[in-house]
């Protein structure tokens, strides 16, 4: 099984997959069902999807694991079969994986439990820490070579996943949403994300942004990231493919293969070492991102006003942010 970390050591760029849910959507899933029962009840599709990614050129994939923590599977009545759908994901990620004829990591997907904390919510950090162990053990025995803790928003869930993830010994990165005004829901800025864990165990391989508003905003996150003069190990970009769009009753991303190429591009230039797609991104969006990596000559880090000419205006702009050319002031917007 490759090492993520022996990858990275290896090469100057990985290319991360594309959207999961979105693209099941168009395999049939239905509106209300959890994908990822499809381990279980069509191995066949997750396995096409993987293998779609896979021949794009993705270097890592996935697991169709977002939501199936048991929290989140509490909504579906299929608690008790958290282990049996992270179990089943890993290995058909890893089947796929291991027939691609070159190393590709197998990341466990990890995504928030959707409760809030106390004392807000209900959740403690304790109990969250032990829905991720269920999580991350099974994603482990199942095959996975890395916990893929993605889409957060607070730092106690960020640090209950990481706990889990050093508890089990699995190597780990971490992705944050920042979808609202140039945070997270709850308030986390780029420029905070490495100083969210401590260091009294594993470090993350990887920390970065993913799904969010839409290209633009998440390369200006990453600017973030780079600008805050903190340790970073590597990061990650995992954009929406473009901006999602309401047309009649479907949810339409605007990104283009040749628009996603370009983020790409301004990706790598940002910083960002592991660059891939999130929300709407097909394997044609991937494949020319591929493409586009692998004929980019390294230029100077672009501005927010690069990002904005050649990717569109940002879509949830922060009031009052350093990033890129500094300050600017700009509306706030939901996508």
């Amino acid at each position: 099984m490759p090492s993520l970390s022996d990858m990275l050591a290896e090469r100057a760029w990985l290319l991360a997959d594309g959207a999961t849910g979105t693209n099941l959507f168009d395999m049939g899933l239905e509106a209300g069902d959890p994908p990822e029962a499809w381990n279980v009840d069509h191995p066949d599709r997750v396995t096409k999807l993987h293998q779609d990614f896979v021949d794009a050129g993705s270097d890592i994939i996935l697991t169709n694991t977002f939501g199936c923590n048991r929290r989140r599977l509490m909504l579906h009545k299929f608690e008790g079969r958290c282990a049996e759908f992270n179990i089943a994901a890993a290995q058909i990620a890893r089947a796929v994986a291991d027939n691609a004829g070159r190393p590709v990591c197998v990341a466990g997907s990890v995504g928030p439990t959707g409760d809030l904390f106390a004392p807000l919510g209900e959740l403690t950090a304790k109990d969250a820490e032990e829905v991720f162990v269920e999580q991350i053990t099974a994603l482990k025995e199942g095959g996975a070579d890395v916990a893929w803790i993605e889409t957060m928003s607070a730092t106690e869930e960020i640090t209950a996943a990481v706990n889990a993830a050093r508890r089990c010994n699995m190597p780990y990165v971490y992705t944050a949403s920042f979808d609202t005004a140039g945070r997270t829901m709850m308030g986390l800025q780029p420029g905070d994300l490495s100083g969210v864990v401590n260091g009294d165990g594993a470090a993350p391989l990887a920390i970065g942004a993913n799904c969010g508003v839409g290209a633009s905003d998440l390369l200006v996150s990453v600017l973030g990231m780079k600008e805050a003069g903190a340790e970073i190990p590597v990061i990650i970009a995992k954009a929406n493919c473009g901006v999602p769009q309401i047309q009649g009753d479907q949810v339409v991303y605007t990104g283009t293969p040749d628009l996603m190429a370009r983020y790409a591009e301004m990706a790598i230039d940002s910083g960002a070492r592991i660059i891939g797609g999130c929300c709407g991104t097909r394997a044609e969006h991937l494949k020319a991102m591929r493409s586009a990596l692998e004929a980019h000559t390294p230029s100077a880090r672009p501005s927010t006003e690069d990002i904005v000419r050649d990717l569109g205006q940002l879509n949830a702009p922060a009031a009052s942010a350093e990033a890129g050319e500094g300050r600017r002031s700009r509306r706030r917007a939901r996508g």
